[in-house]
């Protein structure tokens, strides 16, 4: 859904909105987080993470699209199965 230099930049702004806040219960430096982010199309989605945070495992529950329900009719844009 966004390029790899969207998800950068959108990480960055993350990490700058999560250490502006001070909170006590956030680490000193960076903060590790996975953001999902469900597209319009029910087939769209992404999740970003913090730049350093590429050994931080997405949890299996985000790993897919959690707006897809069973049964959901295929996208007219995307070919293949569901």
């Amino acid at each position: 859904m966004f390029s790899p230099q969207q998800k950068r930049k959108i990480a960055m702004k993350v990490q700058a909105a999560l250490q502006e806040t001070a909170d006590y219960e956030l680490p000193l430096g960076e903060v590790n987080f996975i953001l999902h982010v469900d597209g319009a199309d029910p087939l769209s989605w992404a999740n970003i993470r913090n730049n350093s945070g590429r050994d931080v495992l997405i949890p299996a529950m985000l790993d897919k699209n959690m707006s897809v329900k069973k049964g959901a009719k295929k996208c007219p844009r995307v070919r293949g199965k569901v």
